[in-house]
């Protein structure tokens, strides 16, 4: 009988430390936290079947579809942690002839407009959150000028994302557009693109919460079989585990708080980026190195942003069109960047923030050199001094 018992409790310590074993593999990590809301910026193709069967032939793309070889479609919206999305969109398209609209072959290309707004809902807060694939339902409202004719629209919209990280993925929809009055058709507009997620709050998914909860009732019952190590004279050994147990899960906080910070300065980056592109360049009049009144308020709102953020350095490009000999381009957008700089430090910034490089005419913006004629707004987007961030 005694050594029975002795038998029992070899099998129950055995058992407790393989558990234990095991619970040395859980950790948190960002896997197991979910996105809960964000903006999403979206850019990408437009494709438009007007052909008056409404869902018939769906796939019938060269007969129906109306498409662009560029962007065409630009959209923003904000979503929500309750799995609801707000979202405008505009698109830009043409029906072009030999195409079948609204059941006759279209003779003529014409213009397609299309201003929307949408409450979408993501199916992840049904299905469970699958990381990378979001699938979602929305319903909204819009303005459609098409084949020569206005009207307002009905919508319904179908779609998925697919993310590749935290920041960017594509996106997939079909909307079906129903005129609300006797005018226009009814018909079908097709998307794929580029989205772009910033804005983004995070917290546990519901297997973050479930590993959570695990680690901690790990956790307990180590705590538990240090109690009774230490009853049982390894109190040293039981004080040990419960330090180590502590400093893993601390190592743990500190990791997601550290991330958070990265993210954070990663968002500022990303905003000063932003706010810098907005401004645009400063442009030049022909032969002058000047700065005019449109292009001081571009470069007042730039030392504002400079004086803001005391780290940041820039490196000023100056530019030329390509009339003129090269030379004398040459000299032309070093006189350009000095002036450009100099206003820049005239507003109260130092000079060793803002290097500078002249490049005359050997960045064109557009084909118009030496060997084509081109008309002078065409000449005028070349003449600019450009903004580049170096160091934040």
């Amino acid at each position: 009988m005694k050594n029975f018992s002795l038998m029992l409790m070899l099998m129950a310590f055995l058992a407790t430390n393989f558990t234990f074993a095991q619970s040395e593999d859980i950790r948190l990590t960002a896997k197991d936290s979910s996105i809960q809301s964000s903006w999403v910026f979206g850019l990408g193709y437009n494709f438009v079947d007007d052909s008056g069967d409404t869902f018939g032939d769906l796939l019938a793309v060269t007969e129906q579809w109306n498409g662009l070889a560029y962007p065409n479609r630009l959209s923003a919206g904000r979503y929500f942690k309750s799995g609801l999305g707000i979202e405008a969109i505009a698109t830009y398209n043409k029906y072009s002839a030999g195409k079948i609209i609204d059941g006759r072959i279209n003779l003529e290309d014409s213009d397609y407009l299309g201003l929307d707004a949408r409450v979408s809902y993501d199916l992840n807060k049904i299905i469970g959150d699958t990381s990378w694939f979001d699938p979602y339902l929305g319903l909204g409202f819009g303005f459609t000028d098409a084949d020569n004719t206005p009207r307002t629209t009905y919508n319904a919209v179908i779609g998925f994302r697919t993310w590749f990280s935290d920041r960017w993925g594509l996106d997939f929809s079909s909307s079906g557009k129903w005129r609300t009055g006797d005018k226009g058709t009814n018909h079908i507009q097709h998307a794929a693109g580029v989205v772009y997620q910033f804005g983004i709050e995070k917290e546990l998914s519901k297997r973050g919460i479930e590993k959570l909860a695990l680690i901690d009732a790990l956790a307990a019952e180590k705590q538990r079989v240090n109690d009774s190590i230490a009853a049982s004279e390894h109190e040293k050994d039981a004080i040990a585990l419960a330090e180590r147990l502590a400093k893993e899960k601390e190592t743990t906080r500190l990791a997601m708080i550290e991330e958070a910070k990265l993210d954070a300065e990663k968002r500022r980056k990303q905003d000063l980026r932003s706010q810098i592109d907005i401004l645009g360049f400063v442009y030049f009049d022909l032969n002058s190195s000047y700065i005019n009144k449109k292009s001081k308020e571009i470069l007042e709102t730039l030392a504002s942003i400079l004086v803001e953020n005391p780290e940041l350095k820039l490196k000023v490009t100056s530019h030329t069109d390509s009339r003129g000999k090269a030379t004398y381009n040459k000299w032309l957008s070093e006189r350009r960047v000095q002036r450009t700089v100099e206003y820049l430090v005239s507003s109260g910034i130092a000079a060793n923030r803002l290097a500078s490089e002249a490049f005359g005419e050997d960045n064109l913006l557009n084909d118009c050199d030496d060997t084509k004629y081109c008309a002078e707004d065409e000449h005028q987007i070349n003449r600019r001094s450009e903004f580049i961030i170096t160091d934040f």
